[in-house]
């Protein structure tokens, strides 16, 4: 062989020698499974349950904030806007019947409106007239007590442990209130009333009397005029029987249960043509109190 045959062979065999060597895959490398791509199915399934355990903690922890919110909105209302008051007592009857449950506007006093002829209206007991009239609901048991004890403060529900009362404005500051005339009706400033709210049975009043309302008082009645302890059994106190505006907690609006009787108490026709007086006085801010059976 010839030198140039001797070069080319060995060039030849350096390059084989700079080569890598290469190394046949194994079966086992061949089989080896991918690894699972990001975002995979299972993958998901684990982000929508983590979703849903953080879903149900926050819930969880927004209930109290609701519950506080809730009752803080029930006192507003109470305090400042509408109280529930059960009524013990079957002085207002036939309008308004013993169990019932009236609704009182309490916001309304606050604005100075004045107190209208013919207007129910919750007050607070100027001093004995409870006697005799308010019957006090049976106690309940342990437990059933104290919620609603609850309830009444939040609201929700009338309580029975404290008693105003409920009656029928007659006259307002200024107004002459009489019993009776020819025809045995109360008048008012000279004007007789024809009073259809009066309980079937009863006269207009069996106790005849002659008032002068005085300035920011009110003489008031029972539609259950032989049954209602009114301005008419206290004639010989200060002020006649009448009773001061500033005790009036709020005029009775509605009849909210049981919802058979269910109706809107509204001021009657006959007051409508009764003359005006001079009229000084107007309601003031109303007794706030928790929600009180009334008699």
């Amino acid at each position: 062989m010839g030198s140039r045959g001797r070069q080319r062979s060995e060039r030849e065999r350096r390059r084989q020698a700079a080569r890598p060597a290469r190394t046949p895959a194994t079966p086992a490398a061949e089989e080896a499974p991918a690894p699972p791509e990001p975002g995979g199915r299972a993958e998901r399934r684990r982000l929508a349950r983590r979703v849903r355990r953080r879903r149900r903690t926050r819930r969880a922890g927004e209930l109290p904030l609701l519950v506080v919110a809730a009752l803080c909105i029930a006192l507003l209302l109470k305090t400042f806007l509408v109280q529930a008051f059960f009524i013990p007592s079957g002085s207002m009857e036939e309008t308004i019947r013993i169990g019932d449950r009236v609704l009182v506007d309490k916001l309304t006093p606050w604005f100075g409106s004045p107190i209208e002829r013919g207007d129910v209206v919750v007050f607070k007991d100027p001093g004995g007239w409870l006697k005799g009239e308010a019957a006090r609901p049976p106690r309940d048991p342990v437990g059933v007590k104290q919620v609603k004890q609850a309830l009444t403060f939040i609201g929700l529900l009338p309580s029975a442990d404290e008693q105003d009362l409920i009656k029928r404005v007659i006259g307002v500051g200024g107004d002459t209130v009489a019993c009776c005339d020819a025809k045995g009706r109360v008048t008012v400033n000279g004007a007789p009333l024809d009073e259809p709210y009066v309980k079937p049975g009863n006269s207009p009043s069996d106790i005849r009397f002659e008032v002068a309302v005085p300035p920011g008082r009110l003489f008031v009645m029972g539609d259950h005029r032989s049954n209602s302890a009114d301005s008419r059994f206290h004639l010989d106190e200060a002020f006649q029987g009448t009773i001061s505006e500033e005790g009036v907690v709020g005029e009775a609006v509605v009849i909210a249960w049981p919802f058979d009787h269910w109706r809107k108490l509204e001021q009657p026709a006959a007051f409508l043509t009764v003359p005006d007086r001079q009229r000084s006085g107007r309601r003031g801010r109303s007794g706030r109190r928790s929600g009180t059976p009334v008699a």
